[in-house]
């Protein structure tokens, strides 16, 4: 080159003895030298501006840092001329890389050029590049944390960006530099949440997590008045007709309608962030998804909480990472909002492929999840669990099965019984473990398993697991005196074997010793002192302490203390039972999703999750001047335009979820107004809904009235045509309404259709009512038509006219059924109180006769009687909010009930197998009244004729777990077999099955559900006590069902 001579003319003359010639090659020895005067030479030729000059220097520095060379000084006028040139680039993905590569050379010396080119990035046209000085922006401050006064002045700047290229990115840069300035946040909430939906899917995550916290900050607890309503659960029920009121746009307007009811309205803010983070439950994304549930968790009010829930089921098909991490949360969740994860049970059933970490987790959750309408079903899963080869989880599943007798009280017999016979398994892991967890079980009620006891005891002999042996000679010395014979036999074995049992044994025969020593020393206190004289020379010091402690505490001497006085106290004071408590329970104070909840511990960098605030702070922070391009863009029409598309597909598994499951709860749950008022109301009726402005409306309500029943009309009519649910569904309702109210308005009547098509379709059976099968989030099973009882023409009519009009109907089922009285001599229960009623009294009663819709639904004959002046019309069945698994099979409407008059309908529930109430609302045109129906256990089930022979048979099928017995002392007044068999079949609908034996009574039957076999026996024997046994595979039925036949039979 060129510019190789020059310089070598140049520094010719200055070249001194000994120092070697400059060569043509760049990479020639020439150049290096000791003289360090010459780096100074090389910045001079960076620093010109000739660049001939400057790649002269750039390949002689490179050769010196081939050969070993220090060349340090000179990186900053190296970086200087690569980072500058390029940052200038006009090609913008040049530019972004300088500055990627620029930000990531830690060197200290730089900060001020990285500061610069950042700031000018920072400004730059391309979002590209902006989205990169957002990156840059972490990496600066871990090196120089000084700037962070100027790096939070870019982050300001960077987070009025408009575009969804830079949202994340800055978001990021936020949260590692100046978490704690949300007041750079409050100007730029609404946008974040507008943009959230477009912005890259690891933007999502972050920008999600950093709202919440937000949120935590700057709004009122949604659950703030649960405790309030859980005090009082009779008021929060007949509350939540003002809980309906909220609606999903403008909640000030229901502030000020409701202000005394309404302590608590929910902030437009807060709203939209529920709102548009709700979409994102649909993302392909596992991390999006997990990040929208956390949020939805830490900050949704209860009854919409449970929308996350099918979203997390469908991530368990995910890989088993993913499945890891969400089923953590899960665990976590499942504690505290056990409701929206029960219908979705099976989705927890642990497979054979399964790795160990995700069956104890699946383990935890089947736990957490287990009451008393399912305990049945979890615990023949995990009967089938113990026979793993996984010796981990079939201990796992050993401890389930006793937390599960801790928590559900009706099933710890049950489970105890099961536990005993795990002790004869040839498995020794599967016996220590049971061992473990009956000793836990025995120390509720001792004195009640002395036989259990006994049959530990023998087990000592077999047992070589030593936390098995050490719980067992704990408990023989606990409850020594409920077998004073055996014990000190046990005490005279371990003796025999104490020097080759390990210390954990030890310590225990040590115990065993003292407590039988102070309870029944004459046969052992010659055992007791030699355990003490083996002990005392143990090599572990742990050994030798306790038996010199225990000596000085047991045995009196003249130098002994106060203590020994006091030694069966200490010894033999009664213990609490231990509590056997989920591990996840206390990991809520975590935010979800984060890797401290995974951890279980504090992360490096993890920010804690804010306390809700007292009172909310100033939301005016917020304000900003809508710029032009958030002015009713197309995507927020696409949104709402969305938003019954997910609500439906959320809704598919219809009514078989509880209130804290409900999917179709985002705003939608809060805005109930329109459904609580007649179907067809203008918005100017449902915004009146006081009781007082109900009494007295005036004709021109009665004339809106008129003009709604010709809507709800019409409506019907498009469901049945193609189930259209829109805002456009009840156009014109009301002219005079401003527009916003319009658009609440609008959304209102979406749910209505949705309502209305809800009440017309019909469960072909209740097979497919329980969330059973998996299914798909884009599952359009609700776009079905309805069925055709929608078409059938309104029940008006009176008793006498049924048989006219029995062959005029179009459906399938007879009208009779809907019509006939209660069977003569069932007992009617009150449902509605005249005086609740303004009038109606409603009556009940449970018929036994088969439903025609469902056979799988208890019929229940619904008496209607008017004691007031005025006729009662639109009568019908509301919405209903009902348990998990449980569905309701609603009467026809009956449009008018006159003044004096009494009618009867029937409607069928399916109660799935449990005793839980089905809360439904009875509506008429002006009010609607919240009923609930409890069955007893003996109408969950139909009679069943078969042989004695058959019944035998199927008898000894359930057995174990599956029978419960109990004795009991029948009355003289009930000996005979007419007595006895009349309360019997009162108490439980069963039929007899025939019995050779004279004392013997035998009825059978299935419940209605699931079709499980109920078989009840009576042995009433002449003398002594009578012996009542029930055999099923619904143990908590079983259970049940002995309680109420002993009642019945011994009154």
């Amino acid at each position: 080159m060129s510019a190789a001579p020059a310089y070598s003319e140049d520094k010719g003359g200055s070249a001194g003895p000994g120092e070697p010639e400059y060569g043509h090659d760049p990479a020639s020895g020439g150049i290096f030298s000791s003289d360090y005067k010459r780096h100074d030479d090389l910045k001079e030729m960076l620093d010109t501006n000739k660049d001939s000059l400057k790649l002269e220097a750039m390949k002689r520095i490179v050769a010196m840092i081939a050969r070993g060379k220090n060349a340090s000084d000179l990186f900053p006028a190296v970086v200087k001329n690569v980072a500058c040139k390029n940052i200038e680039d006009p090609n913008q993905l040049i530019r972004a890389s300088a500055l990627r590569v620029l930000s990531s050379i830690r060197v200290p010396i730089i900060v001020p050029i990285m500061m610069l080119a950042i700031k000018e990035a920072a400004s730059d046209m391309s979002p590209y590049v902006r989205k990169t000085a957002a990156h840059a922006i972490p990496k600066l401050y871990s090196l120089d944390s000084d700037q962070k006064d100027q790096l939070i002045e870019v982050i300001e700047k960077l987070l009025a960006d408009k575009t969804t290229l830079v949202a994340g990115s800055v978001v990021m840069a936020f949260e590692e530099v100046c978490p704690e300035r949300i007041d750079l946040i409050h100007k730029n909430y609404r946008k974040l949440c507008n943009l959230l939906i477009d912005v890259e899917e690891w933007g999502q995550v972050v920008i999600i997590s950093m709202l919440t916290r937000y949120a935590r900050t700057q709004f009122l607890s949604p659950t703030q008045n649960e405790s309030l309503l859980e005090e009082n659960p009779e008021k929060a029920f007949y509350g939540s007709e003002e809980d309906e009121a909220k609606g999903p746009g403008p909640e000030e307007a229901a502030a000020t309608a409701l202000p005394s009811r309404k302590p608590y309205v929910m902030d437009p803010d807060h709203r939209l962030l529920l709102r548009n983070t709700k979409p994102l439950l649909q993302s392909r994304s596992a991390a999006v998804v997990m990040a929208v549930a956390q949020l939805y968790f830490h900050l949704a009010p209860k009854a919409e909480v449970g929308v996350i829930a099918k979203a997390l089921v469908r991530l368990l098909r995910s890989h088993s990472e993913v499945q890891y991490v969400v089923l953590q949360n899960v665990a976590t969740m499942s504690i505290k909002r056990r409701g929206m994860f029960e219908p979705y049970l099976k989705s927890f059933y642990i497979r054979s492929t399964d790795p160990t970490q995700i069956k104890v987790l699946k383990l935890e959750v089947l736990t957490n999840l287990a009451n008393e309408t399912n305990i049945p079903t979890v615990l023949r899963e995990f009967q089938t669990y113990i026979r793993s080869m996984d010796k981990d989880f079939v201990a796992a599943t050993i401890q389930a099965i006793g937390r599960c007798a801790t928590n559900i009280g009706r099933v710890r017999d049950t489970c105890l019984n099961g536990l005993v016979q795990l002790l004869s398994n040839r498995d020794e892991l599967v016996v220590a473990e049971s061992v473990v967890v009956i000793k836990k079980l025995l120390q509720m009620q001792p004195a009640q398993h002395g036989e259990i006891i006994k049959h530990l005891a023998k087990l000592t002999d077999n047992i070589q697991v030593p936390m098995a042996r050490a719980s067992i000679l704990w408990l023989i010395g606990e409850y020594c005196e409920h077998v004073p014979r055996i014990a000190p036999d046990v005490l005279r074995k371990m003796a025999k074997s104490f020097t080759a049992e390990e210390d954990i044994v030890k310590l225990q025969v040590i115990n065993l010793a003292a407590k039988l020593y102070l309870t029944n020393s004459k046969q052992t206190k010659l055992l007791t002192q030699y355990v003490l004289s083996l002990a005392k020379y143990d090599q572990n010091y742990d050994i030798r302490d306790r038996a010199r402690f225990t000596r000085q505490l047991i045995v009196p001497s003249e130098q002994g203390g106060a203590l020994s006085r006091h030694a069966k106290k200490l010894f033999l004071a009664p213990k609490p039972a231990p509590v056997l408590e989920s591990s996840f329970k206390d990991r809520d104070h975590f935010q979800l999703g984060s890797l401290s909840h995974l951890l279980n511990a504090k992360a490096t960098g993890y920010q804690e999750l804010p306390d809700w605030p007292e009172e909310a702070p100033d939301p005016s922070v917020r304000n900003v001047e809508v710029p032009e391009w958030t002015k009713c863009s197309n995507r927020e029409k696409r949104k709402e335009k969305e938003k019954p598309f997910y609500s439906d597909s959320e809704g598919e598994s219809g009514p078989t979820e509880s209130a804290d499951s409900n999917p179709e709860s985002d705003s939608e749950s809060d805005s109930k107004s329109s459904s609580e008022s007649s179907s067809g109301e203008s918005s100017s009726e449902s915004d009146n809904e006081d009781e007082d402005e109900e009494k007295g409306r005036s004709s021109e309500s009665e004339q809106s009235e008129e003009e709604g029943e010709r809507k709800k009309t019409k409506k019907r009519k498009k469901v049945a045509e193609g189930h259209r649910a829109g805002s456009s569904s009840d156009e014109g309702s009301d002219s005079s309404s401003s527009s916003s109210e319009s658009e609440v308005t609008s959304e209102s009547e979406e749910e209505q259709v949705e309502a209305t098509s809800w009440r017309r379709k019909t469960a072909p059976s209740s097979k497919s009512a329980p969330a059973a099968k998996e299914i798909s989030l884009l599952d359009l099973e609700d776009f079905t038509p309805p069925s055709v009882q929608a078409v059938s023409p309104p029940m008006i009519v009176s008793t006498s006219l049924v048989t006219d009009l029995e062959g005029l109907t179009l459906t399938d089922s007879s009208l009779v059924p809907s019509l006939l009285s209660p069977v003569p001599g069932a007992g009617r229960q009150e449902l509605l109180h005249r005086v609740a009623g303004e009038g109606l009294a409603v009556d009940y009663a449970f018929s036994r006769q088969p439903f025609p819709a469902d056979p799988h639904m208890v019929s229940v004959h619904i008496h209607f009687s008017n004691s007031s002046e005025n006729p009662i019309k639109g009568l019908r069945v509301g919405a209903p909010k009902l348990p998990a698994g449980i569905s309701i099979q609603e009467f026809p409407e009956i449009e008018s009930l006159a003044p004096g008059e009494s009618t009867t309908a029937v409607m069928g529930i399916n109660f799935c197998d449990s005793t839980q109430a089905a809360n439904f609302q009875l509506c008429t045109e002006t009010r609607q009244f919240y009923v609930s129906i409890q069955p007893p256990v003996g109408e969950l089930m139909a009679p069943v004729f078969m042989s004695e022979n058959e019944f035998k048979k199927e008898q000894g099928k359930l057995t174990g777990m599956n029978e419960i017995t109990e004795k009991l002392t029948l009355p003289d007044t009930c000996r005979s077999d007419h007595i006895v068999v009349q309360k019997v079949t009162t108490t439980a609908n069963l039929g007899r099955v025939p019995c050779g034996t004279s004392d013997e009574y035998r009825f059978a039957g299935r419940t209605l559900t699931s079709g499980s076999l109920v078989l009840l026996t009576l042995d009433a024997r002449p003398a002594g006590a009578a012996q009542l046994t029930v055999n099923s595979e619904k143990m908590v039925i079983g259970t049940m069902l002995v309680k109420d036949v002993i009642q019945a039979l011994t009154q």
